[in-house]
């Protein structure tokens, strides 16, 4: 497997590519052109083709692409041969949807630590996954070697809560805050601003609806 660096914008598409190619597997399709693919990802083919080019020959001219193949490689290239927990920290409406959720349409992923401040839900198990006091969130992620966490707590104290998540051991943060953390080099945050995303939505819906 190549070592070089890919673009961001191709990092964030592998996980639809390889989506996509287990609805083909599923229906017992063995290939699949970049014009096919683009119709189902909303992908130019020419973005696809660039994205695939990155980690050599993966496809051959008039034939597509090998779906089984393709899938083999995204697995390795996307550590979905292996399995990761997160730890999820805050654990009010939005965080009990995703423990709700808890990733079931993605099986090498799962939360399998939360911690919040309520004494109520301290030592409680919640949709399967046990419930920590605030205080050991240090010494658990150690422990339990948790390297990713979840971040649904109040902006006022998400930097605080990152700089002890930081301390103990992570190295990738999912942010569901309004706050842009401090962290660093070596600690990846993943923004996710839902109110931003909405706002930006109906700006392209009051703004570009009407257009041809």
């Amino acid at each position: 497997m190549t070592e070089q660096k890919i673009p961001k914008a191709t990092a964030k598409r592998l996980p639809i590519y390889y989506r996509y190619l287990n609805i083909l597997k599923d229906a017992d399709k063995t290939r699949v052109s970049s014009t096919e693919l683009s119709d189902a990802v909303k992908v130019d083919s020419a973005t696809i083709r660039r994205d695939f080019s990155y980690f050599g020959a993966l496809g051959k001219r008039g034939y597509g692409y090998d779906v089984e193949s393709l899938l083999k490689f995204f697995k390795k290239i996307l550590n979905q041969d292996k399995l990761t927990n997160a730890a999820l920290i805050g654990v009010g409406n939005l965080g009990n949807a995703l423990l709700n959720f808890n990733f079931h349409q993605n099986s090498n992923v799962r939360i399998s630590a939360a911690f919040d401040v309520r004494p109520d839900l301290a030592n409680t198990v919640q949709s399967g996954v046990p419930i920590y006091p605030m205080a050991e969130l240090r010494k658990q992620l150690e422990d339990q070697q948790i390297k990713i966490v979840i971040l649904t707590v109040p902006s006022s104290v998400a930097q605080d809560v990152t700089d002890e998540a930081i301390a103990g051991g992570v190295r990738g943060i999912l942010n569901f805050t309004s706050l842009r953390l401090s962290v660093p080099k070596d600690v990846r945050v993943q923004n996710v601003d839902l109110t931003n995303e909405l706002q930006t939505l109906i700006y392209f819906l009051d703004h570009y609806n009407d257009e041809d």
